[in-house]
């Protein structure tokens, strides 16, 4: 069964999208969420508690390296990537053309719960996980795949030494390069486009943005990913976030935590007259 969405609405004359991204927040898989008066109550998909995390020590692929594959949940941001990154208000310099967008927006506007794709440093209520792709030469690239597919687009990470190209055309999840560093996996992406929101609140970047994350598994049930955000576009400095994730708890039967299927444009009512109906062939009620 589908990993439910609970939504609690505090104020029943008032209505939102139901769509999954509006309720994580990004550091925390059990989170609340009050927007104009309804509270968003979700738990999220079930992780390892963290008094377990260190009941297991921490795996290694058959290369040595950290084992970061997952599934994991959470580990970015949603409602606010100042505050969701470990930063108190007012530390991330804004330019004034951006602080004043970001104050103008509306959360009910956000690209994300029309079904464009999640961008990056972002989560939702579901799992991600690494893929990992190697040839005879060793690991060539790396895939970051979420549970919400049709709007997570999947990012790859090319690991076999190349540079970022020239002429770059943007786009929502950009160029990405990596490497390993000991047991930390940097990750170096470039050539972004500007259409997609951080965060509920809009905060908002232009295509001279460059991230570099830096992921590690401190333990069985963590992983951490440490950012250094570039923007001369946005920020007056760059900005350092700190962003942790939970491995889903496995399932008691199997053992095993999978990734499911769920298609982001067959469940999305926002906007619409009504809810997908089912044995129509996807149309509207």
């Amino acid at each position: 069964m589908k990993r439910l969405l609970f939504i609690s609405i505090a104020v029943a004359s008032l209505s939102r999208p139901a769509a999954a991204q509006l309720a994580l927040q990004g550091n925390n898989p059990n989170s609340q969420t009050v927007e104009a008066g309804i509270a968003f109550i979700n738990p999220g998909s079930p992780t390892v508690p963290a008094a377990e995390a260190n009941s297991q020590p921490v795996p290694r692929l058959p290369d040595g390296k950290i084992d970061l594959t997952g599934p994991w949940v959470g580990g970015g941001t949603i409602a606010d990537i100042e505050r969701d990154g470990g930063l108190k208000p007012g530390e991330m310099t804004f330019l004034p053309w951006a602080q004043q967008l970001r104050n103008t927006r509306k959360s009910q506007d956000d690209p994300y719960t029309a079904c464009l794709p999640m961008p990056i440093l972002r989560s939702n209520p579901y799992p991600w996980k690494f893929g990992m792709a190697y040839t005879s030469k060793g690991l060539t690239h790396m895939y970051i795949l979420h549970e919400l597919g049709d709007a997570g687009a999947h990012r790859v990470v090319y690991m076999d030494g190349r540079k970022h190209p020239d002429g770059l055309i943007p786009s929502w999840e950009g160029h990405s390069i990596g490497w390993w560093e000991g047991d930390t996996l940097v990750v170096d992406t470039i050539g972004f486009n500007d259409r997609f929101w951080f965060d509920r609140r809009g905060t908002p970047h232009t295509e001279q943005m460059h991230v570099v994350e830096r992921y590690s598994r401190p333990n069985w049930g963590t992983i951490v990913n440490e950012v250094t955000l570039e923007d001369p576009g946005l920020l007056e400095r760059p900005a350092k976030l700190k962003f942790t994730a939970r491995l889903l708890r496995p399932d008691k039967t199997t053992g095993v935590g999978d990734l499911l299927e769920f298609i982001c444009n067959e469940d999305n009512q926002y906007g619409s007259a009504g809810a997908f109906k089912p044995g129509t062939g996807g149309g509207i009620k």
